[in-house]
């Protein structure tokens, strides 16, 4: 890569981190795809123009893009993309490979599919998109599911969110556990702290968002609790036993995480023994809350 190919070419991409050359047809690219054909406007005459710079895509997943464009196939890998096998093609093999490698750019490496995924949404190609989303559920395991839930918030896939969120809901403990966890956006990670469907106790679901806090004012320079303001609303520390409210109590007066009102809300129920579930949700259980002597109460309404 880096040295223009034997076929001619009157493109030129320079793409990601990384600044790798690309090199491709105007036409082709403008013909398949709405994106590239406004990017790269009429032909401007012979000789090779200015580099087009795409720095934010992965040069891996930009090389995977321009494969389907030239082959309508892309093969597709268990956590990663790799052209050539699967799409309009056929299921597996070398689908619509042209089998003397005349293509004018190397074959990429594999990548995550979501990479490949991101790309296919931001230039508009509905065939390499559907064909990313059906692989990401098909693979959907611990380690890829919030990452791919991120995407989905970002994009407004609705039914892929729909997916990623009840897939995390019956492997909860394992998914808080993930890095793709700790690096969700607060948009992403508010739908799973509102579901009942966890498969976690509240006290490990309140260190979740902690570590995830962190993470973030970490990365934004930002105090933990301006980073959190947004989530723990959703944190049902009413039930939590005494003990543990009291402890969180402590910990939230050294590392401020969580309102002080919103404690004192949860002291409420646990001194009036009155939750009102039925009113809100901070006194619900969820699926994986662990049973509490001061649980039976919180059905019991305020008077």
């Amino acid at each position: 890569m880096g040295e223009e190919p034997e076929i001619p070419s009157d493109v030129r991409f320079v793409v990601g981190q990384e600044r790798q050359e690309v090199f491709a047809h105007r036409c082709l690219l403008a013909c398949r795809c709405n994106f590239f054909q406004r990017l790269l406007g009429p032909e401007l005459g012979p000789g090779l123009p200015s580099p087009v710079v795409l720095s934010t895509v992965p040069a891996e997943a930009f090389l995977a893009v321009l494969e389907f464009l030239y082959t309508n196939s892309v093969k597709l890998h268990r956590h990663s993309v790799s052209p050539s096998g699967r799409g309009l093609g056929g299921e597996g093999g070398d689908g619509l490979r042209d089998k003397g490698n005349s293509l004018p750019f190397r074959q990429p490496p594999p990548l995550q599919v979501l990479e490949v995924l991101t790309a296919a949404l931001e230039y508009g190609l509905e065939e390499l998109r559907e064909l990313c989303l059906e692989f990401v559920v098909k693979v959907l395991d611990v380690e890829l599911v919030c990452e791919a839930l991120q995407v989905a918030v970002t994009f407004g896939l609705g039914p892929l969110q729909e997916r990623c969120i009840a897939f995390i809901e019956a492997h909860s403990q394992e998914a808080l556990r993930t890095r793709g966890f700790l690096e969700l956006s607060a948009p992403a990670l508010l739908p799973l702290l509102r579901s009942d469907k966890l498969c976690v106790d509240e006290a490990e679901l309140v260190l979740a968002a902690r570590s995830w806090a962190r993470v973030g004012a970490a990365v934004l320079e930002r105090p933990v609790a301006e980073v959190a303001a947004p989530v723990v609303q959703e944190l049902r520390l009413a039930l939590l036993a005494p003990a543990e409210l009291s402890a969180l109590e402590e910990q939230n007066r050294q590392e401020p995480l969580i309102p002080v009102e919103q404690i004192v809300e949860a002291w409420k129920c646990h001194a009036l023994r009155r939750g009102d579930a039925a009113r809100g949700a901070r006194c619900r259980r969820r699926r994986g809350t662990l049973p509490r002597e001061h649980h039976r109460f919180l059905d019991l309404p305020f008077k």
